[in-house]
């Protein structure tokens, strides 16, 4: 990315552009590269366990579209890569969602001639008015599918579990809860990544595997529960990797 949208400071880390540049994309600035090699140094995984995610993700939408659901909501979307919610499930009307001015810009623009695909500016950390702007794009008297991906782990206890609360009691039957979440995988490096994240767009918030299952009360698990990545239905059980863990990994389905 060669310049910044008017109000974005690129000298500012933005956790998704370092998510980008992890999947080896190009939307990201120097401060956005430099920190996410800070975080490669101390967690050298961590681009393998940005694809872990990705690949989750796909087979999660499918599992969703599979259970009948045409409504997808991808909160904290990020930015716009290959393989897409969109493009996994061409079926659904899918709604992005993030509060990041440069996301939502690239975001419309790779957007603007998509059929039954539509691209919000909002927060999560704000679910009242999240919900209300999404009112307009999804009816909420059918199922819907959100798809949280590695983003509560960006948002405190309070704020994370009360928006997870409201997207649930706003949900009609048959609705689902797709997350992915990091965990304190080497507590003697831990807090230097968060030192990092400090100093970017959003400070990290770690939880143990019972706060992560926490976010699925009133859900009803899908099998094999709550997992790591390549754990979840892997596409090949005993290819290479499927038994690290870089966090945890879930769908849930509104009874």
């Amino acid at each position: 990315m060669d310049s910044a949208p008017e109000g974005v400071d690129p000298n500012v880390p933005n956790v998704a552009r370092m998510y980008d540049y992890f999947l080896d994309g190009k939307d990201n600035f120097a401060a956005d590269r430099a920190a996410a090699e800070q975080i490669l140094t101390t967690f050298p995984n961590t681009r393998q366990g940005a694809r872990a995610n990705r690949s989750f993700l796909r087979r999660a939408v499918r599992h969703v579209v599979d259970q009948g659901v045409r409504q997808i909501v991808d909160l904290g979307a990020g930015l716009p890569t290959q393989g897409n919610t969109h493009e996994i499930a061409p079926e659904a009307r899918v709604v992005y969602v993030d509060y990041d001015s440069v996301v939502c810009v690239h975001g419309r623009a790779l957007l603007a001639r998509k059929d039954n695909v539509d691209f919000v500016q909002a927060d999560v950390r704000e679910p009242d008015a999240l919900l209300d702007k999404l009112g307009g794009l999804v009816d909420f008297d059918e199922p819907v599918a959100f798809l949280m991906l590695a983003i509560l782990h960006f948002i405190p206890d309070d704020l994370a579990y009360d928006a997870v609360r409201k997207v649930r009691e706003t949900s009609a039957p048959g609705s689902h809860l797709v997350i992915s979440h990091a965990v304190d995988s080497t507590p003697d490096t831990t807090p230097q990544a968060l030192e990092i994240y400090k100093k970017a767009t959003a400070a990290l918030n770690l939880r143990t595997r019972e706060g992560v299952l926490r976010f699925f009360d009133g859900y009803e698990l899908a099998e094999p529960g709550l997992t790591y990545p390549n754990g979840w239905r892997p596409e090949d059980p005993s290819a290479p990797g499927n038994g690290i863990t870089f966090g945890y990994v879930g769908v849930g389905r509104k009874p």
